[in-house]
């Protein structure tokens, strides 16, 4: 049977465009499913685990069933956390940036001024997290009047940490004429009774879990007791080597003490949990992204929302206390076609959990014996080799996509009542440029920032210099040089 590819669906050739420069070759089972029945606008619940392309499978026939010209949001995505909801706003806007969709994410612990000003313009798609949806809602700076399509992404982690109600609010509030999906791991009876209350005779996709968690993830499991997890750490990242690793515990403290061991010994390694400021766990994960260092140490918290490819091994230092967690740890490795290995350190008080995870993911976890110290000394020179050396360079998800691109900024803003009218004037003027080479426009009070495509950044930046802005010469750079 011939594989699928993305031209059978009626989508845009900017999207197919977009598509290709990301490097998405063939559809996942969980895209050819959902694909065509989002895009005849059919409320959908997706039972798929993380890892098998899902966001995808709804930002693609969104972005495409969107209406451009429209100023108001269109489509609302929830997420349970900070880190989801920047990925997903990365991935609308990466796979939109032909069609010039505009994405506003708006979550806790960063400046709420920045994300109403964002929401005053134009906007297509809103991406964020509960509490700070409500908070939008509540203080009139979220307009939903015009949202057309919601998606509740990863349900089952925003009822484990406590969202039905706020939930429900927010849907409460949307007009009942939309397209609603759901993608969950799991259809709890709490996820059963939002879909018959809030979706209309929703169509059921499940994307079998096996073919994530068995076939493309090699499981096992060491016994240990609790004083003896350091030392089987350090002996099993020698004999395995890891090209890139996340270790898993599950609390703030012990992460930070498994991080300062690492560090001690000379492991190229940092942490993320929920006790960092939002900044600081976003630098760390665009580092561990590139490639910055090999082994990085976390909570639960960095188990939704890691969309790194190439994470070879994830450890689980402490057994999950909850069986879904488990699943998500371990969806970080063998994403997307690509296989993995997870190792799981077992106490003897662990061993309960550990059947509840082998009863929940239907296989059993093979319990091996710990490394030899032979072979642990045998293999130390491999490793302490690799330790020395820097990982590979891995290029960001929309690189490719902006070699083209160019984003320039112009030294004025609302506060001189520029518009997007007046920047699309202004450029469509230039010679050999056309609407189709204006990208996505965003106006804060004192700049403004446009997006040039299709490698005609230079000359525009050039004869901007001395073409008149809102009847004036300003001061235009490239967006990514210090602004002075």
């Amino acid at each position: 049977m011939n594989k699928k590819d993305f031209k059978d669906y009626k989508i845009s050739a900017d999207i197919l465009r977009s598509l290709e420069i990301l490097n998405y070759t063939n559809p996942t089972k969980v895209q050819e499913k959902v694909i065509p029945l989002a895009l005849s606008k059919k409320d959908i619940v997706v039972k798929s685990q993380t890892g098998s392309g899902k966001t995808a499978s709804f930002a693609i026939p969104i972005i495409e069933l969107i209406d451009w010209e429209e100023k108001k949001p269109q489509a609302l995505v929830i997420t349970p956390t900070r880190e989801l909801a920047m990925q997903v706003a990365e991935d609308f806007f990466n796979i939109g940036r032909f069609k010039r969709i505009k994405v506003v994410p708006v979550y806790g612990k960063t400046p709420f001024y920045n994300q109403r000003q964002s929401l005053k313009q134009k906007t297509h798609v809103v991406v964020g997290t509960p509490g700070r949806i409500i908070d939008h809602l509540e203080r009139g700076t979220l307009d939903v009047s015009m949202i057309h399509y919601l998606i509740i992404d990863e349900a089952d982690e925003m009822f484990n940490m406590g969202f039905l109600e706020q939930i429900e609010t927010i849907l409460n509030k949307l007009p009942q004429n939309r397209m609603t999906m759901l993608f969950s791991a799991t259809i709890p009876q709490d996820i059963e009774y939002l879909c018959k209350k809030h979706m209309n005779q929703p169509e059921y996709v499940e994307i079998e879990d096996e073919d994530i968690v068995v076939e493309q993830i090699e499981q096992i499991a060491y016994k240990v007791e609790e004083k003896g997890k350091m030392k089987l750490l350090k002996d099993v990242t020698i004999v395995e080597n890891p090209e890139s690793c996340i270790i898993f515990a599950n609390t703030r403290q012990k992460v930070d003490q498994i991080h300062g061991e690492l560090q001690k010994n000379n492991y190229m390694c940092n942490k993320i949990h929920g006790g960092m400021e939002q900044r600081d766990r976003t630098r760390v994960m665009e580092d561990f992204r590139s490639g910055s260092f090999r082994y990085l140490v976390a909570t639960d918290v960095a188990a939704r929302g890691i969309d790194v490819d190439s994470i070879t091994h994830v450890i689980n230092f402490d057994v999950p206390l909850e069986r879904e967690p488990y699943v998500h740890r371990i969806g970080r490795t063998g994403r997307v076609g690509k296989t993995g290995k997870a190792i799981t350190f077992v106490t003897p008080k662990d061993r309960r959990n550990l059947r509840n995870i082998e009863d929940f993911i239907g296989a059993v976890i093979p319990v091996e014996s710990k490394p030899d110290r032979r072979d642990v000394a045998k293999l130390t020179v491999d490793f302490e080799d690799r330790k020395r050396q820097r990982p590979e360079r891995k290029e960001a998800k929309g690189e490719e996509l902006n070699k083209d691109i160019m984003k320039i900024h112009i030294n004025a803003g609302r506060k001189t009542k520029m518009r997007p009218s007046d920047i699309v004037g202004t450029l469509s003027n230039l010679e050999g440029m056309t609407i189709e080479d204006i990208g996505i426009i965003n106006i804060t009070d004192t700049s403004t920032f446009v997006d040039i495509l299709n490698g005609k950044g230079k000359m525009v930046l050039k004869e901007l210099r001395s073409t008149k802005v809102k009847g004036r010469i300003r001061k235009v750079n490239r967006a990514n040089q210090q602004i002075g």
